[in-house]
């Protein structure tokens, strides 16, 4: 199919068999990170392959439990082999001290996904709500439902964990909607 846009053409591409990824979802948090991942197919189906909520020491200095993310995550990426990572962007905390521990809290995710030569999508709360409820203001126990429900989970996931497979299902869906009309994997949600 062809489509004139302004003076440019735009032909949609004819195969669009997806190539399989390993999307390592992660729900930063200073107290608790969420850590998920998840399989693809060439049709866009979803696997569970792990999911996990790392406790933090709340007796450690911060510097420490930042310390702690980063070993965690590295451990995740050397046991699961993630060929893609995505991760939720910050959004208004509490108070401002919140919001720089997140950040912080983030920042130590970050580090140790592109110490492994991996990028980073980011998504907003909003937009991975969306992508796997339908809605953005949809709350934790309707994400926790609909993550089992996708990936065929038994039980009611922790909290953090289901967050974390969210985000890797909306780097999923984002990835192969934006491949099927043909968007350039350059143009994709990254951050090296």
């Amino acid at each position: 199919m062809t489509v004139l846009i302004g003076v440019r053409q735009w032909v949609a591409p004819t195969n669009t068999a997806l190539p399989p990824m390993r999307i390592l979802g992660i729900d930063p948090g200073s107290q608790r990170t969420g850590v998920g991942v998840i399989e693809t197919d060439a049709q866009g189906n979803a696997r569970h392959i792990f999911h996990a909520a790392i406790n933090l020491l709340a007796n450690d200095s911060f510097a420490l439990r930042l310390k702690q993310i980063f070993d965690e995550i590295g451990a995740v990426i050397e046991a699961h082999q993630p060929t893609e990572v995505a991760i939720e962007r910050v959004f208004m905390a509490k108070n401002a001290d919140s919001a720089l521990k997140l950040g912080q809290a983030r920042g130590a995710a970050i580090c140790a996904v592109v110490h492994r030569n991996l990028s980073v999508a980011e998504y907003a709360p909003k937009e991975i709500k969306q992508a796997v409820v339908g809605g953005g203001a949809a709350d934790k126990s309707q994400i926790q439902h609909m993550v089992g429900v996708l990936l065929q989970l038994p039980g009611k996931l922790q909290a953090d964990a289901a967050d974390a497979l969210a985000i890797a299902l909306t780097h999923a869906h984002t990835r192969a909607t934006t491949q099927r009309i043909g968007i350039p994997r350059t143009a994709w949600r990254r951050r090296r």
